[in-house]
């Protein structure tokens, strides 16, 4: 084969694949992973490096890592305790004049990074501002690296996000494709950062809804998470972030415990976000309205900072102290202590307005929950509850399905951190029973119900209106003009020289409709006398259409689309070849229109 050829062959097979959606999904899901993926990977080395230089360094203080994230090892400095109040009231400062001046709109953009993209995706149209995630970015890795109650899976859902969303705008895609890809960018962020590419990945398409899920981003976010993760365990290895054992559910009776643990989540998780809103909305608010932003982000900071200089335990992500609970070197009481104070940390943190996300700390919440009723059941019913740890685990995926309405996303990571699924029944039954019994309160203040609840998906939203339209309401009703099969074309003539319309049902000799005369059909022989009489009606008609009175519209426009008729004729309930009237494809469109202009006024 020559060179020229096989040139050819190349370029017909590359036009070929740009008409495969699939395939076009895989190579933006896979552009978008490395793109997150080098965005983790360097996102985590400064906050790690930088909690290093701030807590351990400057500030002196000797907190806890997860095994998975003992990257930077030092002697810690001289204690200086005092260092993370200032440290964090200067990045609340800092943070408060930078949202102010260059990403105002950002101010009221929900609960976190995570919300904010939620918002983006339903609200915005898959559009974020480049500076928006860099801004969002910087600040979040100085304020957990200097010990804010934050986590990194909020900021870097909300960067990945910003990141599909460029590549969207720049290969000026559509509306709906930028939503999925901002999507996936934040599935590339999320799984790799919590090194679970399959949660980070189903979590990201689930959390925009409460009773949803995306599934149209499914494909380009799994690759996108997938590739992302491999691109950060190159840098970081693929250990999962806790150096724990295998836990295995074995005993029936432990699922009593388990159900117990779904109330306390529940219980935590209203509390959670109740005092988060009570921070925020009746303390930060009112200051930032008095002082400005940033005043309130700094104050915010400064108590921070005080409550962490007293209670190192609530400082910056704390998965370290996830990972003793998980090992039982925690006793109940100083788990009771940790969650009440993280609760408090975190929302004076975030609810203040400064950058961080909730979702770690949510995890730490839900786990620390989890850890009070493992160890309350392994010391009353030591036969039964043979791994306390275990429902730290639990805890943590059922705590946060049930504030996030997330079920699938979470049970996953939990999974993917213990290597195994020996867990699974009482993930799952935990995070059910989360969900049911939180239906009433959410995390994310722009998560909508469904998909009809979005305005991304105004069109699906239509053709559910039209789907409550009925026929009855919008047809004209009166005689219409019949044909018999046997008319011929002699009398056609008269018959459309004496009336308006321009589609005629035709009737056979028992009176069945057995098909539609149009004008268009009839048209080029009205002038041939010599046809006048071999020319009958059943010749030029064709398939019949009809519709009852009682029809929704969105069947009468799939007869419209299906025949291409103008008008279709309406029959009787109880005699489908007694006709009543008309019905106009202009009616069906008036009320498409309708219906979407009263969705935009909603």
């Amino acid at each position: 084969m020559s060179p020229l050829l096989n040139f050819q062959v190349w370029k017909e097979i590359a036009r070929s694949y740009k008409n495969i959606s699939s395939f076009r999904w895989l190579l933006l899901g896979v552009l978008v992973g490395l793109l997150s993926g080098v965005l983790a990977v360097a996102f985590f080395a400064a906050v790690e490096y930088g909690k290093f230089i701030f807590l351990n360094q400057l500030a002196g203080l000797s907190l806890p890592a997860p095994a998975g994230e003992e990257i930077f090892h030092g002697t810690p400095g001289q204690l200086r305790a005092w260092v993370v109040p200032v440290s964090t009231m200067t990045v609340g400062l800092l943070t408060g004049w930078l949202v102010n001046k260059y990403i105002p709109e950002t101010i009221s953009g929900g609960t976190d990074g995570t919300d904010a993209t939620i918002k983006c995706f339903h609200q915005g149209g898959g559009i974020m501002r480049p500076i928006v995630p860099i801004i969002k970015g910087i600040t979040s890795i100085f304020t957990i690296a200097t010990g804010g109650s934050a986590g990194r899976e909020g900021p870097i859902t909300q960067m990945g996000a910003g990141i599909g969303s460029w590549v969207a705008q720049k290969l000026k895609l559509s509306a709906k494709e930028r939503r999925i890809l901002l999507l996936a960018g934040a599935a590339g962020g999320l799984g790799a950062i919590f090194r679970a590419p399959l949660g980070g990945a189903l979590t990201a398409v689930e959390v925009i809804y409460r009773e949803d899920f995306e599934s149209e981003a499914i494909l380009p976010s799994v690759l996108s998470s997938v590739v992302s993760y491999s691109l950060f365990t190159l840098f970081y290895g693929s250990e999962p972030i806790f150096g724990i054992p295998r836990f295995v559910f074995h005993d029936p009776r432990e699922m009593i415990f388990y159900i117990i643990l779904a109330f306390a989540c529940t219980f935590a998780g209203w509390m959670y976000i109740r005092t988060f809103r009570f921070i925020k909305y009746s303390i930060f608010s009112k200051i930032k309205d008095r002082l400005g932003l940033m005043w309130a982000t700094g104050i915010g900071g400064l108590m921070m900072g005080l409550m962490g200089m007293l209670f190192p335990q609530v400082l910056s992500g704390g998965y370290g102290w996830l990972e003793m609970a998980i090992m039982g070197e925690i006793p109940i009481m100083m788990m009771i202590a940790i969650l009440l104070g993280k609760t408090v940390a975190t929302s004076m943190t975030i609810g203040s307005g400064m950058s961080g996300g909730m979702f770690a700390p949510a995890l730490f919440v839900g786990g620390m929950t989890g850890g009070v009723v493992g160890q309350v059941a392994g010391k009353y019913y030591p036969e039964i509850a043979t791994q306390p740890g275990g429902y730290v685990l639990v805890g943590m995926a059922a705590f946060f399905a049930g504030v996030a309405n997330a079920p699938i996303g979470p049970l996953i990571m939990v999974c993917e951190l213990t290597q195994g699924y020996g867990l699974l029944a009482p993930l799952m039954l935990a995070s059910a029973l989360c969900i049911v019994l939180g239906r009433n309160f959410s995390l994310y203040e722009h998560q909508v119900d469904n998909k009809f609840e979005s305005p991304a998906h105004i069109e699906d939203a239509t053709i559910n209106i039209l789907e409550q339209l009925h026929v009855d309401t919008h047809f004209k009703p009166g005689i219409v003009t019949t044909l018999e099969e046997g008319t011929t074309l002699k009398a056609l003539r008269d018959i459309i020289a004496n009336t308006n319309e321009l589609y005629f049902p035709v009737k056979n000799d028992e009176g069945i409709i057995t098909g539609i005369m149009t004008i268009h059909n009839v048209r080029n022989h009205l002038f041939n006398q010599d046809l006048f009489d071999l020319i009958l009606a059943r010749d030029l008609a064709t398939k019949p259409a009809t519709l009852k009175a009682d029809d929704d519209l969105y069947t009468a426009l799939l007869k419209f689309v299906d025949t291409d008729y103008g008008q279709i004729p309406v029959v009787a309930e109880d005699d489908p070849n007694h006709i009543i009237g008309l019905l106009n494809r202009e009616n069906v469109f008036r009320a498409y229109a309708k219906a979407i202009k009263e969705l935009h006024e909603d």
